[in-house]
């Protein structure tokens, strides 16, 4: 049964997506929250391991991303593929738990976030396709936001937890909420009216096509999204660092945890902003807001550089990144969706995110990289300057 757009943007569809990101990501991030931890201290990886690890496994959802909203395109159905993903990050993550070398944490990861990839463009054109045009900003913001909860709620369980339970325990506690995420997804949300059928009397175009179809704005948006993503590590080489920087001080154990809160305080701000920016997208330019989270992200880069042992201003840049957050990955889902014809919208995300997951290996692997062979100084602030181009080429590739 389809669940047809009425008017109502906080419908069934908006409302269960919503509640399944809490829980799904309430399980992986948990585990965010821990991995730097479990690394380097557990099993005696570096900067590096942690940038391979979050690289890898951002491609290797980039993979899955390329292809899953094209086939849901020719399904004419989103839900197959976003079970299956919800399946697998609901499972693979909290296996982490057990894992007994970093090889063993990057092969569970990679196969996780390939699932996440499988869901993520289909899950998108799900939501844009379960409300009205007007209210696609409200709708992506909401789900962001709700997103956002579940990742505050995990590193403050993570933090929590590290009084009593190991790094890898705590990562097992995370099948609870990543199941509960799969339950909702397969019993509660339901096909959206996609506002078009697939003809199976014709001939549908091959996947080569169907992206030569993407309207060009669209694909210089996809372009300058696409710098900025090579600039944008995992916001785990922020715990990391903050760890490193806090150590000395306060000690291991203690930074540890200090780095869990600081982890949950950026997701805590991500939740809050999110809807407001969604809102704000609707009426004013999502590519503005976009632009201001990629400066956003360049100015939390440049602080973590300078802030130096103290908490209050750890906090401030941690606020800082979790707010790019919010305007990118909000702002960005919407202006996809103006820019995007119904037919087109999972092959579309698909694309966006397939570009986005091979940004984040770059990047991800660049900064730990740079990192270990010069400084941390110098990853950052690769990361900054880089950021920051990426915003004067956005502006200048979608006007």
């Amino acid at each position: 049964m389809e669940e047809s757009r009425n008017g109502v943007w906080r419908n069934r569809n908006i409302l269960a997506m919503g509640f399944t990101s809490l829980f799904a990501d309430l399980s992986y991030e948990m585990g965010n929250a821990v991995l730097p931890s479990l690394l380097v201290v557990t099993l005696g990886g570096s900067p590096l391991t942690l940038g391979l690890v979050e690289g890898i496994s951002d491609g290797a959802s980039s993979i899955s991303k390329s292809f899953s909203g094209y086939v849901s395109d020719r399904l004419g159905r989103r839900k197959p593929l976003i079970n299956i993903g919800y399946l697998m990050t609901g499972i693979l993550i909290p296996v982490i738990g057990i894992a007994g070398s970093a090889v063993q944490v990057l092969v569970l990861k990679t196969l996780a976030w390939f699932g996440r990839g499988l869901r993520g463009p289909p899950r998108d054109a799900l939501i844009a396709e379960s409300v009205d045009s007007g209210e696609v900003g409200r709708a992506f913001g909401l789900q962001r936001a709700m997103d956002q909860v579940g990742a505050v709620l995990g590193p403050l369980l993570a933090l929590v937890l590290g009084a009593y339970l190991s790094y890898s325990q705590i990562f097992i506690v995370g099948l609870v909420p990543g199941i509960v995420a799969f339950m909702i997804v397969l019993l509660v949300v339901r096909e959206a009216s996609a506002g078009y059928k697939i003809d199976q009397g014709t001939r549908n175009p091959g996947f080569g096509e169907s992206i030569g179809m993407l309207p060009r704005r669209f694909k210089m948006f996809v372009t300058g999204a696409g710098i900025f993503g090579i600039a944008n590590f995992a916001n785990t080489l922020f715990v990391l660092r903050a760890r490193d920087i806090l150590a000395p001080q306060l000690g291991s154990a203690q930074a540890s945890l200090a780095s869990f809160g600081l982890y949950g305080l950026l997701n805590a701000v991500y939740s809050v902003a999110s809807y407001p920016v969604g809102q704000l997208g609707d009426r004013w330019s999502k590519r503005n807001l976009l632009v201001a989270g990629y400066v956003l992200f360049s100015a939390s880069a440049i602080g973590i550089i300078f802030v130096g042992a103290s908490l209050a201003g750890l906090a401030l840049v941690f606020a800082l990144a979790g707010l790019h957050v919010a305007f990118v990955d909000t702002s960005e889902a919407g202006f996809a969706a103006d820019l995007l014809p119904e037919q087109l919208r999972g092959t579309g995300y698909g694309l966006l995110h397939t570009v986005n997951g091979i940004g984040d290996l770059v990047s991800s692997v660049t900064v730990g990289w740079v990192w270990i062979l010069f400084s941390p100084f110098a990853a950052f602030g690769y990361a900054a300057s880089l950021s920051l181009a990426s915003a004067l080429l956005m502006v200048v590739l979608t006007r």
